[in-house]
């Protein structure tokens, strides 16, 4: 039996997106972002998102880009010291944001993943992030429970993939994009070259393609 290719148009992999869904994006600033799916997401009239990442870009800039735009209803993230309009737009009570650590950021995100609800972590115990969660004592250490994140829509690059979906990530663009990855209903992989099944080295590859539901071509636009 022949196998089925994952690879999708552009307006394929928009039209599976809907207004209000929870889309995660893999980045660390500019490294690893999926640049045309953001693009074309900017220019497609979705709103009310809410863009889970570990930063925003900057204004006008990458992912910073949905702010501009006025597509976002709540972020959940970490870093948003690159884009000043995070800050102007909560302030305003135009979004919610909240500010997960981190290590603990990247935690919940594969805790979801592998089907943990929660998990207790030292950080933030004590402090304005840890207010409001349920904290317990262990070995005399304070530890806050932390909730899963999981997302509708992941939104990852990779630098390669066969036409099944496994994904190969290109040195540090690889950082939250595998655990995204696995945390969400839907992935869509968007690559910078797409091979034949058999030509990737099974060594290299870190997202299976069990975890990829749509691929864009990159390299064929």
């Amino acid at each position: 039996m022949p196998r089925k290719s994952k690879v999708v148009t552009m307006d394929q992999a928009v039209a599976a997106i809907r207004s209000g869904d929870r889309i995660m994006v893999g980045s660390f600033g500019n490294s690893g972002y999926p640049e045309s799916l953001v693009e074309a997401m900017t220019a497609s009239g979705l709103k009310d998102l809410t863009i889970i990442s570990n930063d925003l870009g900057s204004p006008g800039i990458g992912l910073g880009k949905f702010l501009t735009n006025g597509q976002v209803r709540a972020l959940i993230g970490n870093y948003y010291n690159w884009n000043p309009e995070v800050a102007q737009a909560y302030n305003a009570g135009q979004i919610d944001v909240t500010l997960v650590p981190q290590g603990s950021f990247a935690e919940a995100i594969r805790a979801a993943g592998v089907g943990i609800a929660a998990f207790y972590t030292p950080t933030a115990a004590g402090t304005e992030l840890g207010k409001g969660k349920e904290t317990r004592e262990f070995n005399g250490r304070s530890y806050v429970l932390e909730q899963a994140i999981h997302a509708d829509v992941a939104l990852v690059k990779a630098s390669k993939a066969d036409e099944l979906g496994n994904l190969v990530y290109y040195k540090t663009a690889r950082n939250f994009n595998p655990l995204m990855a696995m945390a969400a209903t839907l992935t869509i992989a968007e690559v910078d070259e797409v091979v034949p099944v058999g030509r990737l080295d099974p060594e290299c590859v870190v997202t299976p393609h069990l975890f990829v539901n749509m691929i864009i071509n990159r390299g064929a636009q």
